[in-house]
């Protein structure tokens, strides 16, 4: 065999590698960008995206795919430095009138002051489930992973593999739960200067645009809906094409709780069920359960 032709039977292997690899996330593969006027890009082989805002627009992308049930990934890397007045949005959603939906938000704020996360969750199209955190690190400097699991008994938000909050189905008291519409995954980068950053008084600074997120590494593990059919083999059971489907059944272990009460007691700014003042009538009655 000649030198060439050696080196091209090793080649062969390595390439076919390589795509598999980069097949395993790639953007061009699982979303599509939605609007912004090509503030929304696909870079680096569909390996990065990012999201750009300025005076004019915003923009955003959504998931090929819809998902009923799941453990979905995603690395984010916020806008950096002044974002007051900016929202970027990412979460699960399905559609019409009494939807359901599952929320991350990052708030942003002036240089030197933390992001803020909020988080909600819709079921039957009833929000006011906010709770809200400062996070332990800087969000923008680098990528941090923030996960939605989502089973038929329980909701966990985690960063970076710490769980920040929990929502349990709890419809045998009434609560209604996320477990009968498919979603699919939404970002957005926007500008919400009326709301967004100390209630609205501070502004967007435009002198600062554009305004750019940025997102690798998605992993969806997860049951995909298609036409009116799921992946998995029945919503009791984990789906087959699953590669790990612990997730369907999974709940906290003790660490995770002791995680989840340190990130609660240090870092928690905002909780729904502390706020007796919004609802006069008495809290909302997840919030009477452990």
């Amino acid at each position: 065999m000649s030198s060439s032709g050696f080196k091209f039977t090793l080649l062969v292997p390595l390439l076919v590698a390589c795509l598999m690899a980069s097949s395993a996330s790639n953007f061009h593969n699982d979303f599509d960008i939605t609007w912004g006027d090509g503030r929304g890009k696909i870079v680096n082989n569909g390996e990065v995206l990012t999201l750009s805002l300025d005076k004019a627009s915003g923009s955003g992308f959504q998931s090929k795919n819809e998902y009923l049930f799941g453990k979905i990934d995603m690395q984010l890397k916020l806008v950096p430095g002044n974002s007051a007045g900016t929202v970027t949005a990412y979460y699960l959603s399905s559609k019409g009138s009494t939807w359901d939906e599952i929320d991350f938000e990052f708030l942003g704020n002036l240089s030197g002051d933390p992001y803020i996360l909020h988080t909600n969750v819709f079921s039957q199209g009833k929000g006011n489930r906010e709770q809200q955190f400062y996070l332990w690190f800087d969000p923008t400097v680098d990528f941090h992973t923030y996960s939605i699991l989502w089973n038929p008994q329980r909701i966990i938000f985690s960063v970076d593999g710490t769980p920040i909050r929990e929502f349990k189905n709890m419809e045998s008291f009434g609560v209604p739960f996320p477990k009968n519409q498919p979603m699919r995954i939404y970002s957005s980068l926007w500008n919400a200067d009326d709301w967004a950053t100390r209630g609205g008084l501070v502004k967007t600074d435009w002198t600062r645009a554009p305004f750019t997120a940025s997102y690798r590494n998605f992993n969806a593990d997860a049951c995909v809906w298609s036409n009116g059919a799921s992946s998995c083999k029945s919503n009791a059971s984990p789906s087959s094409a699953s590669t790990n489907s612990a997730w369907f059944s999974q709940e906290m272990d003790s660490a995770k709780q002791q995680r989840l009460k340190w990130v609660q007691k240090n870092y928690m700014i905002y909780n729904y069920c502390n706020d007796a003042k919004r609802f006069p009538q008495g809290l909302p009655p997840e919030c009477n359960m452990s």
